[in-house]
C-alpha cells in the first residue's frame, strides 16, 4: 500500500514571501469556501508570525481577521496552523512569559488548531515553554527545526535536536528551510534519521522555492517518511515563495504516492480572486524580483520570507544612499548592485556572527548589520560601526546560544563597549508584565477583548496598536497607497500581472550655487512641470559637523526618530551634560532600534529632531555647547 501525503497550504505566507501586507479580512472570507472547495488540504496555514502586526499596520484589527478567518475551515474539520517565534512569540523581539502563555490561550480561543513554534537559534530552552503552553492549551504543538547551510548546520545536529525537542513533549516536527537552501539529500538523511527514532511522531515539511532545490527536496523528505508537506499556489508560488501545488502534486503521484484529488474548478476560482486580490492594492508591495527564483540566494542564504519585504525596504535605502552619494558627487549605486553587495556581505559577516539560522528575527538582524556595513563602507567608515540593540542581544547571548563561535573582533567590540556575555535561560531576562500591561490598557478606556484578545494583541506590539488605535498606522497606510498607485506605470495589465511598485525616482532638485548663492533647483521629467526655483534657504540644508560655534549630532540613518525606546528610560533634555559615547536617542529603521551615540561632548543647547517624527539621514538630531 503506497504512503500517503498530505498538503497544507501557506495562504498567509505566500502573501509574506511575495511582499509587505496580506489581504484584508473580507478578502479572507471571500476565498475560504473556494480553497475548501479544492477538497485536497488537510490544513491550511492563517495566522501568525508577522500576520498580526501587518493587519494593525493597514489599520485593521488581527483579532476580528484571524476569528473570521479561521472559523470555515474550523467547520469542516480542516486544521488550521499558525507560525510562532518562541522567545520572541508572534513579534520581533523577547515576549515575557505569561504574555507568550496568554498568546497560546487566546488563539486557541481563537479556533488556531496547531502551534508551530520555531526559534531562531534553534535553542530547546526558548522553545520548551511553547511546547508546555500549547500543550496546556490544548493546540496541537509542532516544533520546527530551523535548516540552514552551515559547517555547524549538520545531519546530525538536526537529528538530534528533533529528539531533545519530542522529549519535551512537542507532538509533531517540522523541518523549517525558510530560505530553501537544505540540500536536498541531507533533508532526506534529517527526515529519516528521524523517523527511525521516533516512528509515530508527523513530521511536516516546509521549504522555500527561491534557490531551486525545493521540489528535489519534497521528493527527497516524502520518500525517507514525511507526512506533510507545505505548498504555495498560483499566482504567489515559485519565486520567493513555495512550491507549487499542482507541480508537488504531479511529482508525488507520479513516484507513486497517495495523494488528495484537486477540485480544479475550485483551484481557478482561488486563483482567480487571489489576482484580484493583487490589483486590488497588495500588488503594490510586491516588488516584481520576488517572482522570480534566484540561485545567488544559495549564497547569503535569506529567507523567502524576509525578502518579501526586503525588496520593499530596499527602495527606501536606496533612496538614502544614493542621496549622500550625491551630495558628495559621487556614483549612485542601482537596485541590482546593492542588492549584490548586500548578498556578499551577508556570506562574510554570518560565519563571524556565529551562524544564526536566518529566519526572522535573526535573518533582519544580520541583514541589517550587513546593510549598515555596506553603507558605512561606502562612506568610507568602518565595519560594524552600527550595531543596533537587537542584535547586541543576540550576539552577547541575551537571545539565546548561538550555534558558532562569535569572531574574537565582534568579542572584543562588545568588550569595549561596556556589553557583558550572558549564558543563562533567555526568559529569565524578561519577567512577567502582564498584570501592569493590563493596567495601562485600562487606564487608556481600552476594552481587553473578548478571551483578553485585545490585551494580548497591546502587549505583543503596543507601538502599532496605539497607531491602530489613534487611526494613524491606517491614515499613514492608505497615504501609502495613493503615493504608489499614482506612481505606478499603466503599462501593464492588471488582469494578468502584478502591479509595478513605484520606480526608483530620478532626482526632482539640485543645489545649485550661483555667485555664492545657493539655491535649490526643481528639475520635471515627462512634460511634468517644475515648482519655481527657490533660495536654498527655503529647504534643508546640507549638515555640517561644527556650524555657529555648536557642535552638531547628525543622523546616521534616516527613519522615525525617539528620544526613547521605554517607557522607563529618561530621554535627554536641553542643559544636559553629554559625554562621548552617550546615547542621544534612538532611530528606528528596518524593524530595529538603532542607538545614537555622540563623539562630542558639550551641553545640550536645542533638540532640533522632534520625538516621534521621521528624520532624514544628515539631519541635526542636537546641538552641543
Amino acid at each position: 500500500m503506497s504512503k500517503s501525503i498530505k498538503f497544507c497550504l501557506l495562504y498567509r505566507d505566500m502573501w509574506q514571501s511575495s511582499g509587505k501586507y496580506v489581504p484584508r479580512v473580507d478578502q479572507l472570507n471571500k476565498v475560504a469556501q473556494p480553497i475548501i472547495d479544492m477538497g485536497c488540504f488537510a490544513r491550511v496555514e492563517t495566522n501568525g508570525g508577522g500576520f498580526e502586526q501587518i493587519n494593525l499596520l493597514f489599520g485593521e484589527n488581527p483579532n476580528k481577521a484571524v476569528r473570521e478567518w479561521t472559523q470555515p475551515f474550523n467547520d469542516v474539520g480542516i486544521q488550521t496552523q499558525m507560525l510562532e517565534r518562541a522567545l520572541n512569540g508572534i513579534r520581533m523581539n523577547p515576549v515575557p512569559a505569561d504574555v507568550r502563555q496568554l498568546m497560546f490561550r487566546v488563539k486557541k480561543a481563537q479556533g488556531t488548531d496547531i502551534s508551530r513554534s520555531f526559534d531562531g537559534l534553534n535553542d530547546v530552552r526558548n522553545l520548551e515553554n511553547s511546547i508546555k503552553f500549547a500543550n496546556a492549551e490544548g493546540m496541537v504543538s509542532q516544533a520546527a527545526l530551523c535548516v540552514t547551510d552551515s559547517e555547524v548546520h549538520t545531519v546530525e545536529y538536526y537529528i538530534d535536536l528533533a529528539d531533545q525537542l519530542i522529549k519535551l513533549g512537542t507532538q509533531e516536527i517540522c523541518i523549517k528551510d525558510m530560505a530553501g537552501i537544505g540540500r536536498p539529500v541531507s533533508l532526506g538523511k534529517i527526515v529519516g534519521g528521524i523517523k527511525a527514532a521516533h516512528p509515530a511522531t508527523l513530521i511536516q515539511y516546509h521549504g522555500h522555492s527561491g534557490p531551486g532545490f525545493s521540489v528535489a527536496s519534497i521528493l527527497e523528505v516524502a520518500r525517507a517518511g514525511a507526512d506533510i508537506i507545505d505548498v504555495a499556489m498560483e499566482p504567489l508560488s515559485w519565486g520567493t515563495g513555495h512550491a507549487d501545488l499542482l507541480t508537488v502534486h504531479a511529482m508525488l503521484k507520479d513516484a507513486g504516492f497517495e495523494v488528495p484529488d484537486i477540485n480544479m474548478k475550485a483551484y481557478m476560482q482561488v486563483r482567480s480572486l487571489t489576482q484580484t486580490f493583487i490589483d486590488d492594492f497588495l500588488g503594490y508591495y510586491i516588488n516584481p524580483k520576488n517572482r522570480h527564483m534566484n540561485s545567488l540566494l544559495i549564497g547569503p542564504g535569506l529567507p523567502g520570507g524576509m525578502m518579501g519585504s526586503l525588496m520593499a525596504d530596499l527602495e527606501n535605502n536606496l533612496k538614502s544612499i544614493n542621496k549622500w552619494m550625491s551630495k558628495r558627487d559621487k556614483p549612485t549605486l542601482s537596485q541590482d548592485e546593492l542588492l549584490i553587495k548586500l548578498f556578499e556581505e551577508v556570506e562574510y559577516i554570518w560565519p563571524k556572527m556565529g551562524y544564526p539560522p536566518l529566519v526572522t528575527p535573526y535573518s533582519q538582524y544580520v541583514k541589517n548589520v550587513a546593510l549598515m556595513n555596506v553603507m558605512q563602507v561606502l562612506k568610507g567608515k568602518e565595519r560594524w560601526s552600527m550595531i543596533d540593540d537587537n542584535t547586541w542581544d543576540l550576539l552577547i547571548g541575551r537571545s539565546g546560544k548561538l550555534p558558532g563561535t562569535l569572531d574574537d573582533e565582534l568579542v572584543q567590540l562588545a568588550k569595549s563597549t561596556g556589553k557583558a556575555f550572558y549564558t543563562g535561560v533567555p526568559q529569565d531576562l524578561y519577567p512577567d508584565a502582564l498584570e501592569s500591561i493590563k493596567a495601562d490598557m485600562l487606564a487608556q478606556g481600552w476594552n481587553l477583548g473578548q478571551d483578553n484578545e485585545e490585551l494580548m494583541e497591546y502587549a505583543m506590539h503596543p507601538d502599532q496598536y496605539k497607531a491602530y488605535k489613534s487611526g494613524k498606522a491606517k491614515e499613514g497606510f492608505e497615504k501609502d497607497l495613493a503615493a504608489r498607485k499614482a506612481a505606478t506605470t499603466t503599462s501593464s495589465s492588471p488582469a494578468t500581472t502584478v502591479p509595478s511598485v513605484a520606480p526608483t525616482p530620478q532626482p526632482s532638485a539640485m543645489n545649485i550655487d550661483v555667485n555664492g548663492e545657493k539655491f535649490l533647483v526643481h528639475i520635471s521629467y515627462d512634460d511634468q512641470p517644475a515648482p519655481a526655483t527657490t533660495p536654498e534657504k527655503e529647504s534643508q540644508p546640507e549638515k555640517s559637523a561644527v556650524n555657529n560655534s555648536f557642535s552638531e549630532v547628525i543622523a546616521p540613518i534616516e527613519g522615525n526618530f525617539m528620544l526613547t525606546k521605554s517607557t522607563g528610560e529618561r530621554g535627554i533634555k536641553v542643559g544636559d551634560k553629554i559625554n562621548v559615547g552617550d546615547v542621544v536617542g534612538y532611530i528606528e529603521a528596518m524593524k530595529v532600534y538603532n542607538a545614537i551615540t555622540t563623539d562630542k561632548a558639550g551641553t545640550v543647547v536645542e533638540i532640533c529632531a522632534t520625538d516621534g517624527s521621521g528624520i532624514d539621514e544628515d539631519d541635526i538630531i542636537i546641538k552641543l555647547q
